[in-house]
């Protein structure tokens, strides 16, 4: 996540960065279009008389079986309607000022919308182009393994229109792909709370007046009432409590996995109430020594280094950055008839 100042009052709008790798199935249709990219072969395929390009599982007038009649498209089409990027950003395919054009492939009855890279002042209706492909080792059977630039021959492409002959089994059956999605939370004045409370090393809840719960964390409304709990229903909550139930997790390798051992993740109830925190973290044991039953106490970063940014409005009882975690305190545990059957 990118760095925001969630307890800034003044500020009204969050920015959240929220970055995961992940690989995906491809199923018969894509698989065999991006085995053919890998080839440097563009293909389309053949359904209800027209030539789709890139192919479609489905007839997007019928919604019916596309089929496999596989088909050669360009490496040539021409240009209908563009956009251009002046100012690419990270995100974007090629680092260099371009266009996302709609392009209609020989030997296509569709246009796909790719990656032009020309000149602005050579962008036009009917301007011609052709696929230049990856080579070598850039080869991955990607989209992005080719972009289209002004063709140096505009004439027709050779066997656009022909049959393609698919391999039995595609080579390309899975793809690596990574999100990368920056949005804006509006933080909730009951966030703002929580949060500011949290760097100033406090926890905060709220006590409904009907039925007497009170609810801890960035929560303004009684889920059993559904009433809403304003200001004046709230109070400073202990910094101890029991843990009632507990997973352990065992890490496995991913980008950005900063643990390397089976860790804890808990709920706590805090003493003297019937509030119970979420996904806490245990911490000064081993992961194996987690009981429920156990009493334990908050342990905050030192003052000035809490990190309250990863907390947004459906963080409700995380404490983010704000703390260490929640360290045994010794004590004789609780019996179960005193923490069980409690609200979240």
């Amino acid at each position: 996540m990118t760095d925001t100042s969630i307890a800034d009052p003044s500020n009204d709008m969050e920015p959240f960065n929220l970055q995961f790798p992940f690989t995906r199935t491809l199923g018969n249709t894509l698989s065999t279009f991006f085995s053919a990219v890998a080839q440097g072969q563009l293909i389309g395929v053949k359904v209800g008389g027209r030539v789709i390009a890139p192919p479609l599982e489905y007839d997007p007038e019928t919604g019916a079986d596309a089929g496999s009649e596989w088909v050669k498209v360009g490496p040539r089409g021409t240009v209908s309607a563009w956009t251009y990027v002046p100012e690419p950003t990270h995100l974007h395919p090629v680092q260099g000022p371009f266009a996302f054009a709609f392009v209609t492939l020989d030997g296509a009855d569709t246009p796909m919308i790719h990656v032009v890279e020309a000149p602005e002042d050579q962008l036009r209706s009917g301007l011609r182009v052709e696929a230049r492909f990856k080579e070598g080792d850039e080869v991955n059977g990607r989209i992005d393994d080719f972009v289209f630039v002004p063709a140096t021959d505009p004439s027709p492409s050779e066997g656009a229109g022909e049959p393609y002959q698919a391999p039995a089994e595609p080579e390309i059956q899975t793809m690596d792909a990574y999100c990368d999605l920056t949005y804006v939370d509006n933080a909730a004045p009951v966030t703002r709370v929580w949060t500011q409370a949290l760097l100033e090393g406090k926890l905060v809840g709220r006590t409904c007046p009907q039925c007497g719960r009170t609810f801890v964390g960035a929560v303004s409304l009684c889920c059993v009432d559904a009433i809403e709990l304003d200001e004046s229903t709230q109070s400073e909550m202990p910094q101890t409590g029991v843990v009632t139930n507990f997973t352990v997790i065992t890490p496995v390798p991913y980008p950005g996995q900063k643990e390397t051992e089976p860790f804890v993740r808990c709920s706590v109830m805090l003493d003297g109430t019937d509030a119970v925190l979420g996904q806490q973290t245990i911490v000064g044991i081993p992961a194996s020594e987690v009981r429920v039953g156990m009493h334990v106490a908050l342990e905050w970063e030192p003052e000035g280094q809490r990190d309250v940014s990863e907390i947004g409005n459906g963080g409700h009882g995380s404490t983010g950055g704000a703390v260490v975690g929640w360290k045994p305190t010794g004590e004789p545990d609780e019996p179960a008839e005193n923490y069980v059957d409690r609200m979240m």
